[in-house]
């Protein structure tokens, strides 16, 4: 029987010599002697990762520091653009875009301005070599317990490397260039230069960069002259400059400014009880040289439109607008003459004014009571009832229906789905005319025509005339129950006086760029659409003259033709005057922001008298003219046969017989002109005008809308 071969046996591998194997690279890489005790072993070991590790890092630091920026960026400050924006005759109105003033010594600043800054952002910056361990400690440890960052532990060397050089990006390559640029700086500069530099680079918000722009843009002083509240304010806006910017949140850049103050106490750089002193006084924004302050609230409309037209990616911008420097002083002085005097007796405490060339170019703008306190523009950002300042839209759609002002009309209770309109004195007077209904502004005669023309139709000639805000065709559209805009209801009425063009209100006339290059110039006013035909026109003005004549409208009055309609909203929430002359369309509105009712003010009461004061003064030395005027109808017998075809139901006069063709008006004469004077001294005082003690009237429709 044969035998199986035998199996050949090779030596088995040890454990240790396979492992052995394994972990040879590793010993080729760390050659550690395998004599010796374990604890000598580990610290070998150790030696060498560490050793490693600074290869590594020291790879890591020569990459990093090979596209590190030169340090003669220190002395380049990139510009961003502008925009300044001139009144028709050069005066200026605004900038707009970063401001970068002049470079300051330190040695020229207040001491408390670098005192506030060590003290809040890197009390060990004199001692630190550009990173300051202990803080970074003190900030983690912080960070920790709080489970969030709530501190930082960035030294003002870093802060500046950060600021000149870097992006913002959370990179870790991004903040180990960030500690190596703080070595180099503080090897190549001292302490001071650094402080220097820093104050002199550093974004403080509001478009300010540098110490000298923050002090000149808020304060409207040079740095050298900063008091110890004012040093304390800027500091705190480094925090969080674009959010702390105190020109749009005074109150937190202000309660930023008292924690500066007490730091500095703490640091002891001032005492205790003058940081106290200082906190009880907050801080205010100075109020600005400008001749016109308040044309900021015109000039943040106007440059949405330059920006509309040419875009944002231009050099330096200078822009000349259509804004009257000589109206615009008096629309302001005309506002706070009566606000001054009647608002705090009368719970209003804010009021706007839009005036419009025909044409539709904005002569005047008052957005509010003071743009400082308060940059929301009523204007042209609010939405607020007109009241009974709508219905001469209802009273246009009438008569392009065929109702004449003479029509006859009876003022009595009326009841529309429930809801029952009534007028302000609570009475009810019988049979009259459209004609005196309107200067009357009987609310139930405007309710009835509004019902018979069609309240679609109604809000059809709102959007025709340029009304964009939300109407809804409810019963009292025709007393002003949905809110529209200050400018947007001028520009409405604008049609009634420029022959019936429709227009687009333009404050723009010309562009320049930094090499005085036109980049724009209008060639025509912003007219669009003839809207309007002669004798519906005629007629309108009939309407409207008479209320300033003989009605509600009569403290208006100005001893020339014009014409206009008082509007006032239930519980005397809001009140209007809206007039014109063929010369110059200006609306009225005041009320309060919070939409508390005031004590029975009425647009023919204080809105009526600034139109007055303000008109009077823009008027003066111009020649009176007549508004458009109907044509006579005695013995029209055209006219009459389109009302009695009208009568059974066949076209109306304005579709059967089309309006004769108007040329547009022309674009208003603005040219740019040298700077003026500016000497406010040389306007003619508004004269003072007593209250009006006329009789008005006012709508009630349940509840209010929601208002914006």
């Amino acid at each position: 029987m044969a035998r199986s071969p035998r199996r050949s046996t090779a030596p088995k591998k040890s454990t240790s010599s396979r492992n052995k194997g394994r972990t040879g690279w590793l010993k080729r890489l760390f050659p550690i002697s395998q004599s010796g005790s374990l604890l000598g072993r580990i610290g070998a070991l150790a030696a060498v990762v560490a050793i490693w590790g600074a290869v590594v890092l020291g790879g890591l630091i020569a990459w990093y520091a090979y596209d590190l920026p030169d340090f003669d960026e220190l002395y380049i400050v990139e510009r961003k653009s502008s925009v300044t924006l001139k009144a028709a005759d050069g005066m200026v109105l605004a900038t707009y875009g970063d401001l970068y003033g002049e470079h300051q010594p330190l040695k020229s600043l207040p001491p408390q301005l670098p005192q506030a800054l060590i003290a809040t952002e890197d009390r060990r910056f004199y001692s630190h070599f550009g990173i300051d361990p202990i803080g970074l400690a003190r900030a983690a440890y912080a960070n920790l317990r709080a489970g969030r960052t709530v501190q930082g532990g960035s030294t003002l060397t870093q802060q500046l490397a950060k600021n000149v050089f870097l992006t913002p990006n959370r990179t870790l390559k991004r903040k180990v260039q960030e500690l190596m640029l703080a070595f180099r700086l503080e090897h190549r500069f001292s302490k001071d230069q650094i402080l220097e530099m820093y104050f002199n680079r550093v974004y403080f918000g509001a478009g300010a960069y540098g110490v000298e722009a923050a002090a000149q843009r808020f304060f409207d002083k040079p740095a050298a002259k900063l008091s110890l509240g004012e040093s304390a304010m800027l500091v705190g806006l480094l925090k969080a400059p674009s959010k702390l910017a105190p020109t749009g949140n005074i109150k937190s850049a202000q309660s930023r400014a008292a924690q500066v103050l007490r730091n500095m106490a703490d640091a002891g750089y001032i005492t205790p009880e003058t940081a106290e002193a200082a906190i009880a006084k907050p801080t205010q924004l100075a109020r600005s040289r400008l001749p016109l302050p308040n044309a900021r609230y015109f000039a943040d409309w106007a440059v949405e439109e330059v920006y509309q037209l040419v875009g944002r990616d231009h050099t330096d911008l200078t822009v000349y607008t259509t804004l009257d420097s000589r109206l615009q002083a008096g629309a302001e002085r005309s506002v706070d003459t009566v606000l001054d005097r009647e608002g705090e007796k009368q719970d209003v405490r804010q009021g706007a004014l839009v005036a419009l060339a025909p044409d539709g170019a904005v002569r005047a703008m008052v957005g509010g009571r003071d743009y400082i306190d308060s940059s929301f523009n009523r204007a042209t950002q609010a939405r607020r009832q007109p009241g009974s300042a709508f219905k001469p839209i209802v009273f246009l759609t009438a008569l392009e229906q065929g109702i004449r002002p003479d029509d006859q009309f009876v003022d009595g209770p009326i009841e529309i789905s429930g809801w029952k309109p009534r007028n302000y004195d609570g009475q009810y007077h019988g049979t009259m005319t459209l004609r005196e209904a309107a200067a009357r502004s009987i609310n139930t005669i405007a309710v009835q025509v509004d019902e018979k023309v069609g309240r679609d139709k109604v809000i059809e000639t709102a959007r025709r005339l340029g009304i964009t805000s939300d109407l809804k065709p409810h019963p009292s559209l025709a007393l002003g129950a949905f809110e529209v805009g200050v400018l947007e209801l001028t520009a409405a009425y604008a049609a009634f006086v420029n022959g019936g063009y429709a227009v687009q209100p333009y404050g723009v006339i010309e562009i320049r760029d930094a090499q005085n290059n036109v980049l724009f110039r209008r060639q025509d006013g912003g007219a669009y659409a003839h809207m309007i035909g002669g004798e519906t026109l005629g007629d309108l003005n009939d309407l409207l003259r008479g209320v300033v004549e003989t009605g509600t409208g009569r403290a208006a009055r100005i001893g020339r033709p014009a014409a206009g309609k008082t509007g006032t909203t239930s519980d005397y929430r809001d009140a209007w005057f809206v007039g014109y002359t063929p010369d110059l369309i200006t609306s009225v509105w005041v009320g309060n922001d919070d939409n508390s009712p005031t004590k029975k003010v009425s647009g023919s009461g204080l809105p009526a008298q600034i139109w007055k004061g303000f008109m009077t003064d823009a008027l003066k030395g111009r020649p009176a003219s007549e508004l458009p005027q109907a044509p006579s109808r005695n013995f029209n017998l055209p006219s009459l046969w389109d009302r009695i075809v009208g009568s059974f139901g066949g076209a109306t006069p304005a579709q059967a017989r089309p309006s004769s063709p108007v040329p547009p008006p022309p674009r208003s004469h603005i040219e740019p002109a040298a700077p003026a004077a500016n000497d406010p001294d040389a306007r003619p005082a508004l004269p003072q005008q007593g209250q009006s003690t006329e009789p008005q009237m006012i709508w009630q429709v349940g509840p209010q809308p929601v208002r914006q």
